[in-house]
């Protein structure tokens, strides 16, 4: 089954009139650790959805990779100014394991947000979703230490620590590998 449109069933009704024109748009792909969807000033204007694997986002200071957010499976993921502005993206996407993902475009969903209530709703869903994500994790940055932020990360993605290596653990909590070691050994 297609794991995009499972998903944005999540957010409302989906009438087989509109899975079946969503089917049409919707396609898979497979990419090897490693691989990019998406490196830094490319536009790539995809909603996407990872079956199966693992994404990491990340920007590039100083010649450091420092990680945003790791991509889990069944969350709905994309670069925002790409997807939504058709600006070039200020950050990477790479696959962290060999993944197989569903995505659509930009333009198409657009169109279907155009043609159907239903799809329109589900995208302001989706949105709304996106933005308690952002807030939860500027207050996470704001507000709790970097051993609160790694529990934080354990409690929503128990098996972080084993598909994600260390070092981008540390990037993604802000601190060095050495900081987290402590934390661990807590």
């Amino acid at each position: 089954m297609n794991s995009l449109i499972n998903k944005f069933k999540t957010y409302g009704n989906l009438p087989s009139e509109i899975e079946t024109e969503l089917s049409k748009y919707i396609k898979s792909q497979t990419k090897h650790k490693g691989d990019f969807f998406l490196k830094q000033g490319q536009i790539v204007s995809s909603l996407f959805i990872i079956e199966t694997g693992l994404v990491r986002s990340y920007y590039i200071k100083d010649d450091r990779e420092i990680n945003s957010w790791f991509g889990f499976e069944n969350i709905i993921l994309g670069s925002v100014l790409p997807l939504f502005y058709d600006q070039p993206s200020s950050e990477n996407i790479q696959f962290l394991e060999t993944s197989t993902y569903y995505y659509i475009l930009s333009k198409d969903l657009n169109e279907l947000y155009k043609r159907f209530s239903e799809m329109n709703t589900i995208g302001r869903k989706m949105a709304e979703e996106y933005c308690v994500i952002l807030e939860q994790r500027i207050s996470s940055l704001q507000t709790e230490n970097a051993e609160q932020r790694y529990n934080s990360l354990l409690k929503y993605q128990p098996d972080a620590i084993q598909r994600i290596s260390l070092g981008h653990i540390a990037s993604y909590l802000g601190i060095t590998q050495e900081t987290l070691s402590r934390i661990r050994r807590k």
